[in-house]
């Protein structure tokens, strides 16, 4: 396969691996930034901490280079919209007009209403490709009552059947 086949294909394979849909904030003095990410994982329970790829052409890679806590936000099916806004629809600030958000004690904003928050400070940082690898130190969850996670498969929101 020659290099263009294979990105192709890793983009249709990708595809199908089901994610749960996370959006991502942080903020420094002046800005705070959001972003919906797919691509989170648990790295380890002790310490507790988990991985975050962000492109480094998004407004929030700033931010977590300079190594600024950060909130992964974990979205239930009723939050499809802020997935949306926060992945292209609007820039900047105006991606926090959609959704109830409220700002940790340690930083970053947090959505009220979120399946959970997990409040991380980097730990390791790892630039690869045209993405920047974080490991974040979970360092306060809040956990919400229902269990109604947002799944992003196949270029489409959908949640798991009751």
């Amino acid at each position: 396969m020659t290099l263009e086949e294979v990105e192709e294909m890793t983009r249709l394979a990708m595809r199908r691996l089901a994610s749960s849909v996370c959006v991502v904030s942080s903020r420094d003095d002046e800005t705070r930034q959001v972003m919906t990410a797919t691509s989170v994982s648990s790295v380890s329970l002790e310490p507790p901490s988990l991985l975050v790829c962000v492109n480094k052409m998004t407004q929030l890679y700033p931010l977590l280079v300079a190594r600024q806590p950060f909130a992964v936000n974990i979205l239930g099916r009723e939050q499809q919209e802020i997935a949306h806004v926060c992945g292209g629809d609007k820039q900047g600030d105006a991606r926090f007009g959609v959704g109830l958000w409220d700002t940790h004690p340690d930083g970053p904003p947090v959505l009220l209403g979120a399946q959970a928050n997990l409040i991380c400070d980097t730990d390791a940082f790892l630039d690869y490709g045209s993405h920047g690898i974080f490991i974040g130190r979970i360092i306060d969850i809040m956990i919400g009552e229902d269990l109604h996670p947002l799944i992003y498969v196949d270029g489409e929101y959908t949640g798991i059947s009751d």
